[in-house]
């Protein structure tokens, strides 16, 4: 479904950018193909228009997304506090893309909460929280690039040029996974379609954020296969867990678990699949699901989550194994519908 921009909201952005401006873009905490997508796409746009631009995320985000363009303008919050500190505290305007909660950014959401500036939320995730005066929250779309691209293209379509492109691509494929997931509409499609109008390779751009890991995450990827999966024929649930040592065995980076999960979700059968991450101070959960069964649901009641149907993240407090018993527990309540697939 196409966003519907004749809105009180695209006068009010329209009116914004009609002088130049100091622009912040934010994305959330550990930003993924999207957030970056959207970011980079939104910052090579604005630069054409005088705006002074910077983007800001509150941590690293994986290697095989540096590669778009102007990559490294981004500012790190932890590298440098104060100057991202400074350049929120002085914005005209801060964008919020792919976040629908400000406390997804993390580090910055203080300093965004406080900041005078106007915000403008382009999004795609439900239900999200009243923090900007100028909202484009559209659940419908696929990704934030694809509304993004809708935005950028009413503004003046003439500026999209190739690599703004690439980088809307990149958000859309990644958050369709490769255009197979549910949420990929013929929109999707028209959209994409006008990337590649724009000139973008998808050969390349696969390439770029599929084929380039290294040989460490390959050999991680094939030991939590080959060691790590678990598979609950009762509950069509697969699941793959992974320990800080064996993290740093691999010599992790950032990045190196996205994408697990879907191998579990791969197996004939399976409607629900989990990647269990443990870090210092927490356990991350990845939860991918088919059909109608929505993960969503059931990482927002049990693990501090949510996202989308198919597609969702929670977090846990406890160990890793108290986490993963707690999700067997749970698993029964789901059983039914679990089976509805």
């Amino acid at each position: 479904m196409i966003p519907d921009l004749n809105s009180k909201d695209f006068e009010q952005l329209e009116a914004l950018l009609s002088t130049p401006k100091k622009i912040v873009i934010t994305t959330h905490h550990k930003p993924d193909g999207d957030a970056m997508g959207s970011a980079m796409a939104l910052y090579n746009f604005l630069i054409q228009k005088q705006h002074q631009v910077e983007v800001i995320t509150s941590s690293d985000y994986p290697s095989f997304l540096h590669w778009l363009k102007n990559n490294e303008i981004v500012s790190i919050f932890h590298k440098n506090p104060s100057k991202s500190i400074n350049s929120i505290s002085a914005a005209d305007l801060i964008f919020c893309l792919d976040y629908n909660q400000l406390s997804r950014t993390e580090a910055l959401a203080e300093h965004i909460g406080k900041s005078t500036a106007d915000k403008v939320l382009i999004d795609h995730h439900l239900e999200p929280d009243s923090f900007c005066n100028i909202n484009f929250s559209f659940v419908n779309s696929c990704a934030t690039c694809e509304v993004l691209y809708h935005i950028l293209s009413k503004l003046d379509d003439k500026c999209i040029d190739q690599y703004i492109a690439e980088c809307l691509y990149t958000g859309i494929i990644t958050d369709t996974g490769s255009f197979r997931f549910d949420s990929t509409t013929s929109d999707t499609h028209i959209v994409a379609a006008r990337l590649l109008e724009k000139g973008v390779s998808t050969a390349s751009v696969h390439e770029r954020i599929y084929d380039d890991f290294s040989e460490e995450r390959t050999r991680f990827l094939g030991y939590c296969i080959q060691n790590k999966l678990v598979v609950l024929p009762d509950f069509k649930t697969a699941f793959i867990s992974v320990t800080l040592e064996e993290q740093e065995k691999f010599n992790n980076k950032t990045g190196d678990t996205e994408g697990i999960v879907n191998y579990a979700l791969s197996i004939a059968g399976v409607v629900m699949a989990v990647l269990f991450t443990e870090h210092k101070n927490m356990i991350k959960m990845s939860f991918r699901s088919k059909g109608v069964f929505s993960v969503r649901d059931l990482a927002s009641v049990h693990f501090n989550g949510g996202g989308h149907r198919n597609a969702a993240g929670g977090r846990s407090h406890d160990s890793l194994n108290e986490t993963i018993d707690r999700f067997k527990s749970v698993l029964p309540e789901y059983k039914e519908e679990i089976n509805k697939n």
